[in-house]
């Protein structure tokens, strides 16, 4: 059965399975680790696909690497206007060849604490949410991978990841409002590097194996 996609975003295909380790192959290939900081990666997607799986995943196959969450940075700011603190936060440190020691604007004011830590000497970091690989930060990352998934089975996973109950459908459906504009007008599925599938419909073991496609064509 056809995946139920976004507005504008065509199939990915055909697709393949393949070893975990393929994936870690291929992205090292698109960009090698820079002499003075980590690779930068994004995992990009809708909500409730899977991208904090598989940067997970990426973690635990590089030693050493490390995941920001754009939930996180985004967190009681802005679902989607978070762009100037990714920035300006994590991204344009490491670049300068500076490790990151961040907490963004919201966390002390809503009693957060703690911070968001990346070594500089790293040799991956994974940026992870919906819209990591936006346009904003495009000159600022490596490499980007979008996980395609299928809107019904997103919802699912999505609400029942925020407690399965009305007041979750409600607060999925908040920021499917956001969310769907937002990667519509974004397109970040055209600037990815390798397609994942979020919603995959081959037979894989998700512990070892991995399904991948190539990237897609612009429209």
């Amino acid at each position: 059965m056809p995946l139920v996609l976004g507005e504008g975003e065509p199939p990915a295909g055909p697709w393949r399975v393949e070893p975990f380790s393929e994936l870690v192959r291929l992205l090292a290939a698109i960009a090698p680790v820079p002499d003075h900081r980590p690779r930068i990666v994004a995992v990009d997607g809708r909500g409730g696909g899977g991208k904090t799986t598989l940067a997970e995943r990426l973690r635990a196959a590089v030693p050493g690497a490390a995941v920001v969450h754009t939930d996180d940075i985004a967190w009681w700011h802005s679902r989607f206007g978070w762009a100037d603190l990714m920035l300006g936060g994590v991204l344009e440190p490491l670049h300068r060849g500076r490790s990151v020691h961040y907490q963004p604007p919201a966390w002390a004011s809503r009693g957060r604490t703690g911070h968001v830590d990346v070594s500089v000497e790293s040799p991956l970091l994974v940026i992870e949410g919906v819209g990591a690989a936006r346009r904003e930060v495009t000159a600022l990352i490596d490499a980007a991978v979008w996980v395609q998934s299928d809107f019904a089975e997103a919802e699912r996973r999505g609400i029942e990841r925020d407690g399965g109950d009305a007041d979750a459908a409600r607060g999925w459906h908040g920021w499917m409002a956001e969310e769907a504009p937002f990667l519509a007008a974004d397109r970040p599925w055209e600037r990815a590097d390798v397609i994942v599938a979020g919603s995959a419909q081959l037979a894989f073991d998700p512990a070892t194996e991995v399904v991948l496609a190539a990237p897609l064509a612009p429209v």
